[in-house]
């Protein structure tokens, strides 16, 4: 199976090949702070099953052996390594995807920092695009 994706302002595009090991939505503090999101959906592939297609993402030491990957252009979040307890491993933020529901997350993982009003977010009510004021 072949996953394509990009970035915000289309300059950085990838293709992934093969399964993911596993699609997880990370609740952890620093996916928090570097997506400014609650949570975010990550899909974990070898490194050889990643081709950054065209441009060249900007890479930053965000923690210890953290290496975040984001396009330099628009700051879109894409890949996320890390050495020391992932070798080998590249995690993708699945809603880069061009068919983010290719790829549905299959777990929840980092639930001890996961924010409160998240265990409740399926009950709070719906509507469809933007609330009328």
């Amino acid at each position: 199976m072949n996953y394509t994706g990009q970035c915000l302002c289309g300059a950085i595009t990838y293709q992934l090949s093969g399964s993911p090991y596993s699609v997880a939505l990370c609740h952890c503090k620093d996916c928090r702070r570097s997506a400014g999101a609650p949570v975010v959906s990550w899909a974990m592939f070898p490194e050889s099953a990643l081709v950054v297609l065209s441009g060249q993402p900007k890479t930053i030491n965000s923690s210890g052996a953290t290496l975040r990957s984001f396009c330099p252009e628009c700051g879109t979040g894409l890949f996320y390594r890390n050495a020391e307890h992932l070798p080998g491993i590249v995690d993708v933020q699945t809603a880069t995807l061009d068919d983010p529901d290719a790829l549905p997350p299959k777990l929840q993982i980092q639930v001890a920092e996961r924010l409160q009003w998240m265990q409740q977010v399926h009950a709070l009510p719906e509507v469809e695009r933007f609330p009328l004021t």
